[in-house]
């Protein structure tokens, strides 16, 4: 299975070279503390209604142990607190990612768990609304479907495609690996070496 590969081990920089840019969310998704760990794992997919966090309530205790939490959502209201991340990280799930915002920050940090959003507010949402969990959802931009690989840090957050993902990862390590074999020295001679070739073909001159 592609979700056994070590996903987290590869940067989401050089997941660049295997997927079109449709595939990384907004910016304004990021790390809410400080020393967020890189996380990866499959997609567990939420749409919380406007204004109603219900259904992300009702998610974390049905997704895997291993799972990232995807959340679909406004920012007006906060759609999880800090007990809400403790049960999640409690039952083995990775962290969230959630296009809105939550709240208690300082215990979700001071407990370690990983959330990527928006941002926080203080005033929650309500729980009157359902939708069905795992469908398909956007988040930060991104059309994401249950069972996609979800690879996050503070350079941002990718999402792979689940039949993609094998493909992806090889590429991206080949990457890594590659960058990790030279020296700043050969690096920058490869680099500027391509740099003149492509303003001499665009006519550029000094």
């Amino acid at each position: 299975m592609s979700t056994t590969l070590p996903f987290e081990n590869v940067s989401p920089c050089e997941y660049a070279d295997a997927l079109p840019r449709e595939q990384f969310m907004d910016y304004a998704i990021k790390p809410l503390w400080f020393g967020v760990p890189r996380i990866a794992g499959p997609a567990f997919t939420v749409k919380c209604e406007p204004g109603d966090h219900l259904m992300l309530h009702a998610a974390i205790y049905r997704a895997k142990a291993g799972d990232i939490i995807v959340v679909e959502a406004d920012d007006k209201f906060a759609v999880a607190g800090g007990n809400v991340c403790a049960i999640a990280q409690s039952r083995g799930i990775k962290g969230f990612v959630i296009d809105g915002v939550i709240r208690d920050i300082a215990e979700t940090r001071e407990n370690q768990f990983p959330v990527f959003a928006r941002g926080v507010v203080p005033k929650p949402g309500a729980k009157k609304c359902i939708s069905p969990l795992n469908q398909p959802i956007h988040c930060g931009g991104v059309k994401v479907h249950a069972g996609d690989i979800i690879v996050a840090d503070e350079e941002g957050i990718a999402v792979i495609p689940q039949d993609q993902a094998e493909n992806a990862f090889d590429i991206a390590k080949a990457r890594g690996n590659k960058d990790a074999s030279m020296t700043l020295e050969e690096w920058q001679a490869q680099h500027q070496e391509k740099v003149e070739a492509t303003l001499a073909k665009l006519g550029f001159s000094d």
